[in-house]
């Protein structure tokens, strides 16, 4: 019996990434003696907290945005995010000549409120524990005449997304192993296509908060599995169920979840900070804290990283990753 085509193929995100050229950042890739020491194996951060507004989350919202057609661009178009796909929309629509309104959590960091508004969005918040805000941005985009771009149940926005994983491959060359927070889906959904097309024996790991396991728990199912709207540090991770169309793509390309709890992302936090002299979020270091609290079992000789994000402000990020003083 043939196997299903999925939604995104490896020529999308190729095709992603001619769109990219010269629009988004090729971050670098950084590397360690330490972590390597502590890991035992060699590790390849792709640092996303380089991208423009700070994640890769820019990759995808273009890539989708770049694709409308002049008639929809000129409606406008609609989001919701709790903050990165909320400014990578935001900045794509100015950068590409249309208007954004985004849907966003009243909690949202403040960081991201901000850089949302400042590349200029019109944003509306909701209760994040209350209110289905997928609904809510529906509702308003058919009330609006908007097109509507997803965090990550999205073809051309998980393409995108993908184009991380080719970068960082590109560079390193075969990896052993891969390694990416998972959050809906998008990410790790666009990076495992790019990945085991290159190399089809490269294992890819997902990496979830500990609070927030429904794709943990829905690969285990087989089924999408919603939990309770997750409590984390890691609020680019608080989500309740896998995307529609982000689940059959990870359900056949990624191997497994890993988790992680909010003393781990924010020790790994620390590390990023003072060894690789870099500012990671906490969803941006899930896969970092995985590695260095030996989460991923087994680990092979060469292995990939995508730190997904630096979009923290430095009242939070001091706030979380101050060490008790010593009497």
């Amino acid at each position: 019996m043939a196997t299903a085509a999925l939604p995104v193929s490896f020529a999308d995100v190729r095709e992603a990434a001619a769109r990219l050229q010269g629009i988004a950042h090729r971050t670098p890739v950084l590397t360690s003696r330490t972590l390597n020491s502590l890991v035992g194996a060699e590790v390849f951060i792709k640092a996303e907290n380089y991208q423009r507004m700070g994640a890769f989350k820019f990759r995808g919202a273009y890539n989708a945005v770049a694709r409308l057609s002049p008639e929809q661009r000129a409606k406008g178009i609609a989001a919701y995010s709790s903050g990165n796909h909320a400014q990578a929309t935001a900045l794509a629509a100015r950068e590409l000549g249309t208007t954004a309104v985004i849907v966003m959590p009243e909690d949202a960091p403040r960081s991201k409120l901000a850089a949302t508004a400042g590349y200029g969005a019109e944003i509306v918040t909701y209760d994040r524990y209350t209110q289905d805000r997928s609904a809510l941005a529906h509702a308003l985009a058919e009330e609006r005449g908007l097109t509507l771009i997803p965090p990550y149940d999205h073809p051309h926005v998980i393409a995108g997304q993908g184009t991380a994983a080719l970068e960082l491959l590109e560079e390193t060359g075969p990896l052993d192993a891969l390694v990416v927070p998972v959050g809906g889906g998008g990410l790790i959904a666009g990076s495992a296509t790019a990945a085991t097309a290159l190399h089809p024996g490269i294992r890819v790991i997902g990496v979830e908060p500990e609070a927030g396991d429904d794709t943990k728990r829905s690969l285990e199912a087989g089924a999408r599995v919603t939990v309770p709207v997750p409590r984390t540090i890691a609020d680019g991770q608080a989500l309740d169920t896998p995307g529609e169309i982000t689940f059959p793509i990870n359900q056949r390309l990624v191997d497994s979840i890993a988790l992680v709890s909010d003393a781990e992302i924010v020790t790994a936090m620390r590390f990023a900070f003072e060894r690789l002299k870099t500012v990671l979020e906490p969803s941006g270091a899930t896969p970092l804290a995985a590695l260095l609290a030996g989460r991923v079992e087994n680990p092979p000789r060469r292995i990939g990283v995508i730190a997904s994000g630096g979009n923290i402000d430095a009242d939070r990020f001091s706030a979380l990753t101050q060490r008790p003083e010593r009497g």
